[in-house]
């Protein structure tokens, strides 16, 4: 902490004409938990938003697995297997699952709490400094995305959509997603302007959620379109999670796993010097 004495006053009274300032000690204090207990405190009272998350990705396994899996009797899997629609949908939606709690969390609500509540400001009035809000806000999404994912395993659990014991691997990997997710969604919040930006946002998330494998099998795209679906992120989500439920387990999976590290880590690190940018100036 350090002390700053205004030399504009001249009032004599104990006490008088002093102001105080508290400064972060760097970028990091170790302080990321208060942010985690500060969210969990707040959605306490908004649990019905919070929840309602979950119901996207299970409305669209009822409509479309069940729904339209009737007219399809099975697809192309995991190693080139058939399998059902329905235990070819459920895994994809998983992953969106995890997707969309991560990037709800860490753009709209971030950017609320950056430009219009205010709230980092007085943060850094603490010992908190910009990369315990990075990680703090970071490891909320993550947690958020991980409910989703948790109860929606539960769901496929119940209606028989998970057929191999690797399936124990998924609510990890749905973490990893989500961690990444919600990295990368930080730091793009940092450069928005305005609540127009957003739709930036939609703009990404859409496309990843319709053509990254989805509701279709790699081989009905051509060729070009198939490889650029192959460098998306939620296509390595849906690959790795994918595998995991149906018990195809190979080596691949380590560059799926090594591709979310790598997204984890460059997004952390870029929110981290932004937010430190932009409120430490």
């Amino acid at each position: 902490m350090t002390q700053t004495v205004d030399q504009k006053s001249a009032d004599p009274r104990p006490g008088a004409g002093l102001s105080f300032r508290i400064v972060p000690p760097g970028l990091y204090a170790g302080r990321a938990s208060v942010l985690v207990e500060r969210s969990f405190l707040v959605y306490r009272r908004l649990w019905l938003s919070f929840v309602s998350g979950f119901f996207e990705p299970l409305f669209f396994l009822l409509s479309l697995g069940y729904g339209f899996g009737r007219l399809v009797s099975e697809v192309e899997g995991p190693g080139g297997h058939l399998i059902s629609y329905p235990l070819f949908v459920a895994p994809a939606l998983l992953a969106a699952s995890a997707m969309n709690g991560a990037v709800f969390d860490s753009t709209y609500n971030v950017f609320f709490k950056f430009k219009y509540g205010k709230l980092y400001d007085a943060m850094l009035a603490t010992p908190m400094g910009p990369l315990d809000i990075a990680i703090g806000e970071i490891s909320w999404a993550l947690l958020r995305g991980g409910m989703y994912s948790g109860a929606f395993l539960a769901v496929m659990l119940g209606m028989g959509l998970i057929t191999s014991p690797w399936a124990l691997l998924a609510l990890p990997a749905c973490l990893l997603v989500a961690f990444a997710f919600a990295a990368v969604g930080m730091a793009a919040t940092t450069f928005m302007r305005s609540w127009q930006d957003f739709d930036l946002v939609q703009l990404a998330v859409l496309p990843l959620f319709l053509f990254s494998t989805t509701f279709f099998p790699l081989s009905v795209y051509p060729p070009l379109l198939g490889t650029v679906v192959t460098w998306t992120p939620l296509y390595h989500a849906i690959e790795l999670l994918r595998g995991l439920t149906t018990g195809v387990v190979g080596w691949g999976m380590l560059g799926n796993v090594a591709y979310f590290a790598v997204m984890a880590a460059v997004g952390l690190v870029i929110a981290a010097r932004r937010l430190g940018t932009l409120l430490l100036k």
